[in-house]
C-alpha cells in the first residue's frame, strides 16, 4: 500500500524495528536509547518515513540498514538527538577559562581548545570570541567537531538568525559578529578574523580519534547524557589522550564523571584535569 493512504494514520513502531534502530544508533554513535524512549522515536522519525513515502517503520529501517544509505542513517541519527545550544551557554565555564585558565597560559605556546560536540557552532564561536577578546592576536585556535553534517554545515557558515545574539553581551556582539543587511536582513555572521581560527570538522567520538591534538582545553557538554557507562568510559579515555599534560576538561553542569574515569581529576564540579605529569 502507498504511504499517500497511510497519511492520516499514525504510523506504528514495532519492538524488532525498535529493536533495530537501538542497534544501529548504538553501533554507529554509542548513543543508547532506552526502552523508555520508543514513543519519542515515534515522534522523531514519523515525518522523515513519510517524507520518503514509505509505507512503515519496517520499510524505513531497511533503508537505513543498507551499506549503501549512510547519508541517511546519519539524518536518522540527527533526528533523534537534540542539538540545543546557544552562545555562553553554562557562562561559568566561559568566565573559568577567561579569568583562570588563560592567565595561566605558557607564553610562546598557541593555545588550543576542542569543542567535541559542536553541534551548530555556537560554543566554538563562544570561545574564539572569549580567546578573541582575552588573547587578541596572541596565538590560539578552536577546533569545533560534531557526528552531524547538518549541524556542521551550520557551523562552518558561522551565520545564526538574530534572535541568538541575545545571549551575546553587547560590546563582544558588536565587536566580533556583523549584522546582516538586504537578503540577509535578520542574520548575523561571526566575523571572518574569527572564523578562519576555528576549525570545523566531522569527528565520530566512538570511533578511534584523527590526530587532532594535543590540546589546553577539551569541552565536552550535554552528550554524555546519550552514552552508556561503557561509551562514556571509551570516549572520555579517548578524548584524555587528546589533552596535554595537566591539560582540562569540561562538561555540563548536570554531567559528571563518577565512575566513568580515573584519567582525570574533579577541580570542582564540571570541571576536571590530567595530571601535569604522566
Amino acid at each position: 500500500m502507498a504511504a499517500t493512504e497511510h497519511e492520516a494514520l499514525a504510523l506504528t513502531l514495532h519492538d524488532s524495528e525498535f529493536a533495530a534502530i537501538q542497534k544501529l544508533a548504538y553501533r554507529v554513535a554509542g548513543i543508547s536509547i532506552g526502552p523508555a524512549k520508543k514513543a519519542l522515536v515515534v515522534t522523531r522519525l514519523s515525518k522523515r518515513v513519510r517524507e520518503l513515502r514509505l509505507a512503515s517503520f519496517q520499510d524505513y529501517v531497511r533503508l537505513i540498514g543498507q551499506s549503501d544509505r549512510a547519508a541517511e542513517l546519519q539524518t536518522a541519527i540527527d533526528l533523534l538527538t537534540t542539538n540545543e545550544t546557544h552562545f555562553f551557554r553554562e557562562s561559568a565555564h566561559f568566565d573559568f577559562l577567561r579569568t583562570r585558565l588563560l592567565p595561566q597560559r605558557r607564553a610562546g605556546e598557541t593555545f588550543r581548545v576542542w569543542s567535541a560536540a559542536c553541534s551548530s557552532g555556537e560554543e566554538p564561536y563562544t570561545l574564539a570570541i572569549v580567546l578573541a577578546d582575552a588573547l587578541g592576536e596572541q596565538g590560539w585556535e578552536v577546533l569545533g567537531s560534531d557526528i552531524s553534517t547538518r549541524v556542521l554545515a551550520r557551523a562552518a557558515a558561522a551565520e545564526y538568525p538574530l534572535e541568538r545574539a541575545r545571549s551575546i553581551p553587547q560590546p563582544l556582539l558588536h565587536k566580533y559578529c556583523l549584522r546582516g543587511i538586504g537578503a540577509k536582513s535578520g542574520t548575523f555572521q561571526i566575523d571572518r578574523t574569527l572564523r578562519q581560527r576555528v576549525q570545523i570538522r566531522p569527528i565520530n567520538l566512538v570511533q578511534p580519534l584523527p590526530t587532532v591534538g594535543p590540546f589546553d582545553v577539551i569541552f565536552l557538554r550535554n552528550v554524555m547524557i546519550y552514552f552508556d557507562t561503557a561509551t562514556k568510559a571509551q570516549v572520555v579515555q579517548q578524548l584524555a589522550g587528546a589533552l596535554k599534560p595537566g591539560g582540562w576538561f569540561i562538561i555540563s553542569h548536570c554531567e559528571t564523571l563518577n565512575g566513568v574515569t580515573d584519567a582525570l581529576t574533579m577541580v570542582q564540579p564540571s570541571i576536571y584535569r590530567v595530571p601535569s605529569l604522566r
